[in-house]
């Protein structure tokens, strides 16, 4: 992996890179809120032996890229920041998007203006996001994402909540209100009409419920969409207790997309 910093809409970007001198593929990894892309290791890992060269910047504001923690307040920017983390790849090959819960949100975006070969939804913010009930309070409540909502594999909330460039602190308002227009942007969108579409979402998801991003997920869909719903998963599919059955269906996916194009 190599670590590397590419100018960002409101700074520079940490920029995290797996190699791959045989690669056949592009996978762009979309982090969610809060946290970076060096969680991601093993995911990128196995991109890199399905022929991907793998790339993820950490958005302003977090992990090691410049900006005051988790602030963003517009999302077009953190849309155009996938962009140059795509362009430092500096290669013409296929592109696929990974996003990750807000991160999700993000890739559904960056899809909505751009040619892509396939985007990958991993328990995505769409439709609406229960998360935003808080800003008809007069205070943000200073209570930090449960690290027991992640996963039912204990060793990752424990490594969540050690882990120093993880944001353990309460949401910004400006922040959820930047993300309450970008939810109504995608949702009034265009449809991904032609774009092959993996959304995968567990349906023991307390974060980001399974219902509330179908109601999402059905505004965007196309003709080539596809769903995997695990019985029992949280939040962090790709590190749940059956996270190899979902980088498996990722990669089944994406080399079945590959091969037909």
């Amino acid at each position: 992996m190599i670590e590397s910093n590419v100018p960002g809409h409101a700074g520079e970007l940490a920029v995290r890179t797996w190699p791959n001198l045989d690669a056949t593929w592009l996978a762009v990894l979309v982090h969610g809120y809060g946290e970076h892309g060096g969680r991601y290791g093993h995911v990128a890992d196995r991109l890199v032996e399905a022929g991907a060269l793998v790339v993820a910047a950490d958005h302003v504001g977090h992990g090691k890229s410049e900006g005051e923690p988790v602030l963003i307040t517009d999302f077009d920017g953190v849309v155009a920041d996938v962009g140059a983390a795509v362009s430092s790849a500096a290669s013409d090959l296929p592109t696929v998007l990974i996003g990750h819960s807000m991160g999700g949100l993000i890739a559904t975006r960056y899809a909505q203006r751009n040619p892509l070969t396939a985007l990958v939804l991993s328990a995505p913010v769409l439709g609406t996001w229960q998360g935003l009930d808080v800003l008809s309070l007069p205070e943000i409540p200073d209570t930090p994402i449960d690290p027991d909502v992640l996963s039912r594999d204990p060793e990752v909330g424990k490594q969540y909540a050690a882990d120093p460039l993880v944001w353990h602190g309460p949401f910004k308002r400006p922040t959820l209100e930047a993300l309450e227009r970008a939810l109504d942007e995608v949702n009034y969108g265009p449809t991904l009409e032609h774009l092959p579409t993996l959304w995968l979402h567990g349906d023991a998801d307390e974060l980001v419920p399974l219902a509330d991003t179908r109601t999402g997920t059905d505004r965007v869909r196309g003709l080539l969409f596809e769903e995997r719903i695990y019985p029992g998963a949280r939040h962090e599919l790709f590190n749940e207790t059956n996270r190899d059955e979902v980088l498996d269906d990722v990669v089944a996916f994406v080399q079945r997309i590959l091969h037909q194009s």
